[in-house]
């Protein structure tokens, strides 16, 4: 089991195991065209052109919120992908915008304080392969609450087809990813339970927080030992999921197996080796 490392704002880093040895939105309205009637709406601070290539790390600081968001240099320098998470960058910010603009004019209409929204969002790579470059993003959104949220996100690129792909859509169905992998997860999810918890997972019991996860309800991702296929599943569990928000997350890592490799996709499956 792999264990979990804390980011700013408790974003996970994504899985050392799962790494090669060498991570939606409503669209944003569109902006008014410019004439003599209609002013131009003023540029958001950070209005300037993506660079061409490369990193990306974006820090945007307002009255009213605080958005942050990066991809690493692989991803930037994946033709096609670049744009796709720059698109991703501006629905996320304008919906962190929109959200703040409404919780201020809220609070102050209540008479409540208001607190600076915030959303941070950062890629990192787990596989880069021939063919594919697996990515997970680690995501923190305070909206005013008692404390942060955070979660997952996750995509594969196909470098050929130029377009992502779910990593669930890699095998046959969720069903028969859980069929496969479901008893083996939930073996390992009981056991940090108990760890965690100081007692078992009382058998046959009825609460949320003991229910078995099926893979396809965390975030899965594809890794790679060897930097040629993908042979790693990852799983990651956001709070709320399996437990209270106090326990944290839960994060496993599986070898791929010949069973694993049955219910892979035909179309995908010389992308993937077991150990």
């Amino acid at each position: 089991m792999v264990s979990m490392l804390i980011r700013r704002f408790t974003l996970l880093a994504v899985p050392a195991a799962l790494v090669a040895c060498t991570p939606a939105g409503k669209e944003a309205d569109p902006q008014p065209t410019a004439t003599p009637e209609t002013p131009q709406p003023p540029a958001t601070p950070d209005s300037t052109p993506a660079p061409l290539g490369g990193a990306r790390t974006v820090s945007e600081r307002t009255d009213t919120y605080l958005f942050e968001y990066s991809y690493p240099q692989a991803a930037g320098d994946t033709e096609g992908l670049a744009g796709w998470l720059d698109s991703r960058l501006e629905q996320e910010r304008q919906r962190l915008a929109s959200r703040a603009a409404r919780g201020r004019e809220e609070a102050r209409d209540n008479g409540f304080p208001f607190n600076t929204y915030s959303s941070e969002t950062a890629w990192e790579v787990v596989a880069d392969l021939p063919g594919w470059l697996s990515l997970s993003a680690g995501q923190s959104f305070y909206y005013g609450g008692a404390h942060p949220n955070y979660g997952f996100d996750t995509i594969v690129w196909d470098k050929e087809a130029g377009e992502t792909i779910e990593p669930i859509a890699f095998f046959t169905s969720p069903a028969a990813l859980d069929e496969v992998l479901g008893p083996r997860l939930c073996e390992a999810l009981n056991a940090e339970r108990e760890k965690r918890r100081g007692q078992p997972v009382e058998e046959g019991s009825d609460d949320t927080f003991d229910a078995c996860v099926k893979p396809d309800e965390g975030n899965l991702l594809l890794g790679s030992s060897n930097g040629q296929s993908f042979n790693r599943i990852g799983i990651q569990i956001a709070p709320y999921l399996a437990g209270p928000y106090a326990e944290g997350t839960y994060e496993f890592d599986f070898p791929m197996t010949p069973e694993l490799l049955e219910v892979v996709r035909e179309e995908y499956r010389e992308a993937f080796t077991a150990r």
